[in-house]
């Protein structure tokens, strides 16, 4: 664990920092701190925004729960090793993609190409 606690260090950090983005989210599509518009054109384009923050919601609770399992890898000393093969994951690919859970070949092939 110790050669990975700079990674696991950098993963808290992205965690903290994806939390401040969800809760900020949150609060845009509640419009904690504005109503909706009472105009109905207004409301439609806020909609809109609402299904774009929604998307935006979603892909970094994914992006979060990718972390914290990588986290949990790197407690349980498997950090590094491809889930698929069980080869070594390229550290070039752990410096660019730190919760990656696949070496580059079965990431490519369980992604189609």
């Amino acid at each position: 664990m110790k050669e990975y606690q700079d990674v696991r260090d950098q993963l808290l950090n992205m965690l903290e920092d994806l939390d401040d983005r969800l809760g900020k989210i949150t609060a845009d599509v509640k419009h904690i701190d504005h109503p909706l518009d009472k105009d109905f054109s207004e409301q439609a384009v806020e909609t809109e925004n609402d299904q774009v923050l929604d998307a935006l919601g979603n892909a970094a609770r994914d992006e979060v729960e990718k972390i914290k399992q990588a986290i949990f890898r790197i407690d349980a000393g498997t950090y590094g090793v491809c889930a698929t093969c069980g080869e070594p994951i390229r550290k070039e690919r752990l410096a660019a993609l730190p919760f990656a859970n696949q070496c580059l070949r079965c990431a490519e092939r369980s992604q189609g190409r």
